[in-house]
């Protein structure tokens, strides 16, 4: 048995992540090494080198894959050249990919688990927390809730309020309303003088 062009074949397809591959099949049973080349055709000429590997024939039939994010109805020259020389040609007719490109498998939409609604929250008569409640403050810089927060009516403070800068601002009106006045009613007892 002599290697012939005949024992190869190709085929474009999909792998089984949706992603274009071009595989190569050598059933000579002689067992000759070969190489295979495969280019991408552009205009009778070739546009580019997809790859080139070796592969030894067996009568089971020996593959090779290329992987290649084919177009619909591109053309690929494959070239095959056997070791020994018996082989130095294309497989014929060269090979065209099919209508359509290849996709991503579809995934089956995943659905959540049912949700139960959270139980209402019954008002709590005092402000103060129980002893039962932990009122421990969350650390510094931390934007952590405390581990009172949900069970207790307080109001959580944090390390990035405004309250500061307001009581700044709040404190000059009161300053200069009250020099204001100061110097009203100085001004009033001077020119009654």
């Amino acid at each position: 048995m002599a290697c012939n062009i005949k024992d190869f074949s190709a085929a474009a397809d999909c792998d089984a992540n949706g992603k274009g591959i071009i595989t190569v099949t050598d059933v000579d049973g002689s067992g000759v090494k070969a190489t295979v080349s495969v280019y991408l055709e552009s205009n009778g000429a070739d546009a580019k080198l997809v790859g080139e590997e070796t592969v030894v024939g067996t009568k089971e039939g020996a593959t090779v894959t290329f992987s290649e994010d084919w177009a619909p109805k591109a053309e690929y020259r494959v070239h095959i050249k056997a070791e020994n020389k018996a082989v130095d040609e294309d497989i014929s007719p060269n090979l065209i990919t099919k209508d359509e490109a290849c996709s991503a498998p579809e995934t089956p939409p995943t659905t959540a688990p049912p949700t139960t609604p959270a139980p209402a929250e019954t008002p709590k008569e005092s402000a103060t927390p129980s002893p039962s409640e932990s009122t421990t403050p969350a650390p510094a810089g931390s934007n952590a809730p405390s581990p009172a927060a949900g069970e207790s009516n307080l109001a959580e403070t944090g390390a990035n309020s405004n309250t500061p800068m307001i009581a700044g601002v709040a404190g000059a009106f009161v300053l200069v309303g009250g020099g204001a006045v100061f110097f009203g009613m100085r001004r009033r007892g001077a020119t009654r003088a």
